[in-house]
């Protein structure tokens, strides 16, 4: 199917997610160049709009579009009128007027991507709202692990931390599952509760020792910034309790996290540069996968040059 946003994984059957990876693959081979521009997306504009702070999301999208050939309008919601109180509909009607086909919106409130669509003609790609999803993560993760893998059918990919609080895990959980994986949750009941296993179609639980039977450990970090009391008596207890080092994670297990890391809670500091590690991998795979993503909608999809949605 040909897309017309991306907003949630629930926009990607396989066959998209498929060819958005191999759509992937191609633009890896075009960074190996010493000329890494293609012309793909020339006279198009991309315009990225950050309400939350990121490093890899924001400079992937941006060097994304680029890598293109696309015009960039980057905004950061600190150093624009958004600081003065400007409304998020008064913010992307004015970025409208520029005349972007591509708006990439990060933000703290759920469904935000989906609101803006009602404001603007251009494709709407959601980089994070809030705790709800985050699809381009799962796509650049499914790319990494592709790279790996012929194929995620039958994979069991264990998913551990702040589940609660992670959008990523929300997307991931799905995603990993359209391609055949198996998934199971794990992390501290607070930050975990029996229902979001039954929402995402996943398996639940609160031990930790099970993860020697999985294929891929994907890790979360404790977003202390998305909690308003307290979950967990301490750090140390969970880092006794869930934290992956070299005694969890077997020689053959595959690691991965989304970033930022917490050296010594989450992970230890010995396994973040692990040889089965796959955390810069997936931070060399958003550019080419965010490249893909951008191309599906622009060149790929129903948005040809001079047509809006």
């Amino acid at each position: 199917m040909a897309l017309e946003h991306l907003l949630t994984v629930d926009d990607l059957d396989r066959e998209t997610i498929e060819r958005i990876v191999a759509r992937a693959g191609s633009f890896a081979e075009v960074s190996g160049r010493d000329i890494k521009k293609v012309p793909a997306l020339r006279g198009r504009t991309v315009a990225t709009l950050f309400y939350e702070n990121s490093t890899r999301t924001s400079s992937s999208f941006e060097l994304a579009a680029k890598r293109l050939s696309a015009d960039v309008i980057p905004i950061k919601a600190g150093g624009s009128s958004v600081a003065k109180g400007e409304s998020l509909e008064d913010t992307v009607r004015t970025l409208s007027a520029y005349g972007p086909e591509v708006i990439v919106l990060r933000a703290p409130w759920a469904g935000a991507g989906d609101m803006i669509t009602r404001w603007t003609d251009a494709a709407v790609v959601n980089a994070g709202d809030g705790k709800r999803e985050h699809p381009s993560q799962s796509l650049l993760d499914i790319y990494t692990l592709r790279r790996h893998f012929d194929s995620l059918e039958g994979k069991k990919i264990w998913i551990v931390g702040d589940i609660l609080h992670s959008r990523v895990a929300r997307s991931n959980a799905r995603a990993f599952r359209t391609m055949g994986a198996h998934v199971t949750l794990c992390g501290p009941p607070t930050l975990l509760p029996p229902q979001m296993g039954e929402a995402l179609g996943c398996e639940v639980t609160h031990d930790i020792t099970g993860v020697d039977d999985a294929d891929v450990i994907y890790t979360l970090r404790i977003q202390n910034e998305r909690m308003n009391e307290s979950f967990m008596p301490s750090l140390a207890e969970y880092v006794i309790g869930y934290q992956i080092n070299s005694k969890r994670l077997g020689a053959k297990q595959l690691l991965m996290h989304p970033g930022p890391v917490n050296r010594g809670v989450e992970l230890s500091a010995d396994v973040v540069g692990a040889p089965n590690s796959l955390i810069e991998q997936q931070v060399e795979s958003g550019l080419v996968v965010r490249m893909a993503i951008l191309y599906e909608l622009l060149a790929g999809g129903k948005r040809q040059m001079g047509e809006t949605a």
